[in-house]
């Protein structure tokens, strides 16, 4: 029992410093992004902009394949019994966030692997033939790649809700237990792909375009985030007090500087002076976005872990 008090002291002492759940972190702000990909791609899809000489919507979807991938093993070294995770592809529950999850990962794969077909990467070998034949299928019809990129977005908008309803599902964790965390990591999905592919595109006006919209998601997130806030503070005393960890608690300054602070209000500030044309573009920002995505996993998740509805933590 002393080991595990101590173990816990030490975890409120150095918060920003905890691996707690980093697995599950890792899995939900890779899916996030992933997620926003599948909506920005799809989007530019829908809209013709595969015709594009230079365009990122045609190279986000093996990206995403790739990050989803590493997003997927760390999920599997969170479980417990790994050697029977077959078994959520042998049923489907329709009350339960985790099934819903596993099937909707199904449906991803084939759609970023269709979107990926419209222009076959350079690397891939003529001698798989029947990728190009494929992909000339795809090309030979503007309403196969509509259908392509409205399947994205649909299915991006199902993973993207469902990285934050995975947790708010958990109602044993007061901070957790919010309708909004869907909503939440959902633009913040949007937010750190915008940041993501503004960084990656070669065409001008396509980053320009993304770095307009990142402004506008990231003004959405502090709004959403502002009412996940309100909705804790107006709810019970346990949500209340779940909520004060990462207000001026143990997890106030890695969500108050590194979050709020750096991960949204200057890459907002440093954003809108680039989009008007008053500092040049550049990396800053969009690295601030995505490490502060990542980082309002961490505290999201470690902090609810903290959360209790019978004890108070780390703010006596």
């Amino acid at each position: 029992m002393n080991e595990i008090t101590n173990t816990r002291n030490n975890h409120l002492i150095d918060p920003i410093l905890s691996i707690w759940g980093w697995e599950i972190s890792v899995y939900l702000f890779i899916g996030g992004l992933v997620a926003g990909m599948m909506i920005l791609s799809g989007y530019f899809l829908y809209r013709e902009r595969h015709k594009q000489f230079v365009t990122t919507c045609t190279t986000v979807p093996l990206i995403g394949i790739i990050l989803l991938s590493i997003g997927m093993f760390t999920l599997f070294l969170d479980l417990e019994h790994k050697l029977y995770t077959w078994r959520m592809y042998t049923t489907f529950q329709p009350t339960s966030p985790m099934s819903w999850g596993a099937w909707i990962l199904v449906l991803v794969y084939p759609l970023l692997f269709a979107a990926m077909l419209i222009k076959v990467p350079s690397f891939i070998p003529h001698k798989y033939n029947f990728l190009f034949k494929w992909s000339e299928y795809i090309n030979s019809n503007t309403k196969f790649i509509k259908g392509i990129g409205i399947a994205n977005m649909t299915v991006g908008v199902g993973l993207g809700i469902y990285t934050g309803i995975l947790l708010s599902s958990y109602g044993a964790r007061p901070l957790w237990n919010s309708s909004i965390l869907g909503i939440l990591f959902l633009v913040s999905g949007l937010s750190t792909a915008s940041a993501w592919i503004h960084m990656i595109a070669k065409d001008r006006e396509e980053s320009r375009l993304l770095a307009r919209a990142d402004n506008l998601f990231i003004l959405f997130e502090l709004v959403i985030l502002g009412l996940f806030i309100i909705n804790l503070l107006s709810s019970t005393q346990a949500h209340i007090n779940a909520v004060k960890i990462i207000l001026n608690g143990p997890y106030a300054a890695g969500f108050w500087v590194f979050v709020v602070g750096l991960g949204l209000v200057v890459p907002l500030l440093i954003q809108s002076l680039a989009v008007s044309h008053r500092i040049k573009h550049t990396i800053v920002a969009p690295i601030l976005v995505i490490v502060g995505g990542l980082i309002l996993r961490f505290v999201i998740v470690n902090a609810g872990l903290l959360s209790h509805w019978t004890k108070v933590i780390g703010l006596e």
